[in-house]
């Protein structure tokens, strides 16, 4: 769509015109950029007003949507003909307006660009195009929380969409392989990555089809999850044709056989509820496998609130065939048997583990983002956690630095009724312990090995030692696994 030389060009037009995302908040202010977030423009309009300068005109072509002045984009793009010849930009008399969107984006170590298709703002809804590229969603910037930011030589970012993924990811990885099974997708891509200077390969196919006989140390992918019934599955970023959430299925199943040993597989994505457990469907992907994995449910919709909720997102709610196409898309759960549908993330270690360790929760609680750091200490942690008695005792431990201890009781009481031990990290997790495995983690500083230190509160308690390590190890193997120990 660009060659390298206009994406430069254009690279160059946007820093010099103030289209960064630190420029862009300074010129817009917080409340303005906080309403573009939820897809209103008027914030950022009343900001900008009749200012006719180039970052204003920059904000209006590629942010908001708005037509401008040839005149005026000219002096803000000297790359306006190659953009024109692209087909990004368009010219309706005297005016130009762009066919995509371009988001500033960036953390506190990456400054870009996002190229997508432009976000229906202030309550528009517009059925989007087949091939809709879509930008950075609560989706697909939850799954850039998801992913371990530990350093890896190869990466597969599966359904790569506007290259989002790849962006973070060039962080700390050696080589990415991006592939989508939408050709539009891949030439966006191909922009935001150019735009950050990104080097990334980019292949056109449907899964892991362009990558047959690779593996990796690292697959990303928030794929097209949405179960809709295949006949009508038009938009190519959100839904597959496989039946029910067989799509989910094939990412999780099919990922062994392209991950690296130790690699990791990150998805967010869907499944659906049946007369069998969740938890049991899930375990049925996984176990053969033969990974480690920790999948978390964060939400459960019932058909009712998934329909609507994707009825909405393809610009239908106000269509003549709503109610035709909510009753078509009921009556296909009705037939797939599917009474809920669950929301969340899966990851898989390929540990080459003999019993692999499957943990499977429903966690609709709150967590500290990013939490991709605590999945792969998660995955870690079960390796300790399966030390021998003898092994676990010998070694030392030492307590996460981000646990907090809290005691609930009756004012004036001698002893409170609940300690609890609480990660303000992760998953948030909480635990009430005990008072003998309490105060045991309380003496996990990494100096002493843990035989002695629950000897030593055998004796504070008046306990002997062999029956408090029976008391107390499943709990403690629990607490390593969970986290809140690491070995020092």
């Amino acid at each position: 769509m660009l060659t390298d030389a206009a994406i430069a060009a254009l690279r160059d037009d946007l820093t010099h015109g103030g289209y960064r995302l630190a420029e862009v908040t300074e010129r817009l202010g917080d409340d303005a950029v906080a309403g573009l977030a939820r897809n209103s423009s008027i914030p950022a309009r009343r900001g900008l007003a009749d200012q006719v300068d180039p970052q204003a005109d920059l904000i209006r072509l590629w942010l908001l949507a708005d037509a401008v002045p040839v005149d005026r984009a000219r002096r803000a793009l000297g790359s306006m003909a190659e953009l024109l010849d692209a087909g990004l930009l368009v010219v309706s008399g005297d005016q130009v307006r762009a066919t995509v969107e371009l988001k500033p984006y960036g953390d506190d170590e990456m400054s870009a660009w996002i190229c997508s298709d432009p976000t229906p703002l202030d309550g528009r809804s517009v059925p989007p195009r087949h091939d809709f590229v879509l930008g950075a969603s609560p989706a697909s910037t939850t799954l850039a929380q998801l992913i371990p930011r530990d350093h890896v030589e190869t990466v597969l970012d599966l359904g790569t969409g506007c290259g989002i993924q790849a962006l973070h990811l060039a962080e700390h990885v050696e080589r990415i392989v991006a592939t989508d099974l939408n050709p539009r997708a891949l030439q966006l891509a191909a922009i935001t990555l150019g735009l950050a200077q990104v080097d990334a390969d980019l292949r056109l196919g449907s899964l892991y089809e362009p990558v047959a006989a690779e593996r990796f140390d690292l697959i990303v992918t928030n794929p097209p999850y949405v179960i809709s019934p295949p006949a009508r599955s038009e938009l190519v970023y959100r839904e597959g044709n496989q039946l029910a959430d067989g799509l989910m299925r094939t990412v999780v199943t099919e990922a062994v056989e392209h991950l690296n040993p130790d690699g990791t597989l990150i998805v967010l994505g869907n499944w659906a509820h049946t007369d069998q457990p969740w938890e049991e469907r899930l375990t049925e992907w996984i176990a053969p496998t033969g990974c480690d994995a920790l999948v978390l449910q964060r939400e459960v919709l019932d058909p009712f609130e998934y329909v609507e909720l994707w009825l909405a997102d393809a610009g239908l709610s106000a269509s003549e065939e709503y109610a035709q196409r909510y009753t078509e898309w009921l009556d296909y759960f009705d037939d797939c048997g599917i009474r809920r549908i669950g929301m969340g993330w899966v990851a898989l270690r390929a540990s080459g583990r003999t019993q692999p360790q499957i943990r499977i929760e429903d966690w609709p609680h709150a967590v500290h983002q990013p939490v991709g750091a605590a999945i792969a200490a998660h995955f870690g942690s079960v390796t300790a956690a399966q030390l021998s008695d003898e092994e676990l005792l010998a070694r030392r431990w030492r307590r996460h630095s981000g646990v907090i201890q809290e005691t609930i009781g009756t004012p004036g009481a001698a002893d409170p009724q609940h300690l609890v031990l609480r990660q303000q990290y992760g998953l948030g997790r909480a635990t009430e312990p005990g008072t003998a495995v309490a105060a045991v983690f309380g003496a996990c500083d990494g100096e002493l090995p843990l035989s002695v230190l629950i000897a030593a509160v055998g004796s504070l308690l008046g306990v002997e030692e062999i029956p408090l390590r029976a008391q107390t190890l499943t709990q403690l193997r629990r607490l390593i696994s969970d986290g809140y120990l690491n070995e020092a």
